[in-house]
């Protein structure tokens, strides 16, 4: 069967039980330690000496000057995340700012009853944990590794002192956090009016952006906490999308086979998003498309 907008298939009947370049040089033998604000031991790996990073990988600090990127390596570091690490639980100390290179990083509102559902998701566009410790310096929610990769990593004071000694760097930041409200807000509507099988499309879409592949690792149950509906209604939605030849799903992992179909299928906030960002920095929103 083939798929054409708006979404097709029948599935929503079935799913109405769920609920509604500056280069970075890593020194020899460097271990990554684990986070002050969690106590656990952060993925340990051994850079060889010589090997390097673009901070431009980020591009949200894409174009900055030499003499700023100097200023921030001398401050922070190049970090490995493995998918599944948690940096930081609900009402944590935010004690660090993370820049995702190659790494994608989810927001997770975790309830008393264990259900937890994704309400933001961070890739090379953002810098992870900044807003929060704008506003009180705790944790919104809990932020884990989607996509397994690496980051830069500083403390927020010493962002803040670079900041304030770069007006361009603070307005590149105060930009993104506009743009994030407003994909934020965004989101609440998209999760409240759009039905499920639009939305997991849209989320598959914006993760390969922001992964910068087409496989995305992800598992059925990990899917369906992310989009806060059950397993079942997943399942079903994915199903059809491999009938209908969009997705293949493999070991872990599901690949988008026809991006402009998906695109067709899902909802309009996933372009609406790439919009606020183009609106707010230009050229900054990953796109896998291009």
């Amino acid at each position: 069967m083939l798929l054409t907008a708006p979404w097709p298939l029948h599935t929503e009947e079935k799913a109405r039980h769920s609920f509604l370049g500056q280069q970075l040089k890593t020194p020899g033998n460097v271990e990554v330690q684990g986070t002050p604000e969690s106590g656990d031991s952060m993925t340990q790996r051994s850079f060889d000496r010589g090997q390097s990073f673009q901070l431009s990988d980020n591009l949200l600090l894409a174009g900055i000057e030499a003499s700023v990127a100097q200023l921030l390596q001398r401050r922070g570091e190049i970090v490995d995340l493995k998918r599944g690490r948690v940096l930081y639980e609900p009402e944590a100390k935010l004690t660090f700012c993370y820049f995702p290179l190659s790494c994608v990083i989810s927001l997770v509102a975790v309830l008393d009853s264990d259900q937890s559902a994704e309400v933001a998701v961070f890739g090379p566009e953002s810098a992870v944990a900044y807003i929060g410790a704008m506003f009180g310096a705790e944790a919104f929610g809990r932020y884990v590794v989607q996509v397994s990769g690496r980051a830069f990593r500083l403390p927020m004071r010493g962002l803040q002192e670079v900041m304030e000694n770069d007006p361009e760097l603070e307005r590149r930041l105060r930009a993104f956090s506009i743009a994030f409200t407003r994909q934020t807000f965004q989101l609440v509507a998209c999760n409240a009016c759009h039905p499920v099988e639009q939305r997991c499309c849209k989320w598959l879409l914006t993760m390969a952006d922001k992964a910068q592949t087409s496989a995305v690792p992800i598992t059925h149950d990990h899917l369906a906490e992310m989009l806060g509906v059950q397993r079942s209604t997943i399942s079903i939605v994915m199903k059809e999308l491999q009938s209908a030849g969009l997705v293949e799903q493999q070991r872990g992992c599901i690949r988008i086979l026809d991006r402009q179909r998906m695109k067709r299928c899902s909802c309009e906030c996933y372009e609406k998003a790439k919009a606020t960002f183009q609106q707010w920095l230009p050229g900054a929103y990953p796109d896998l498309s291009h």
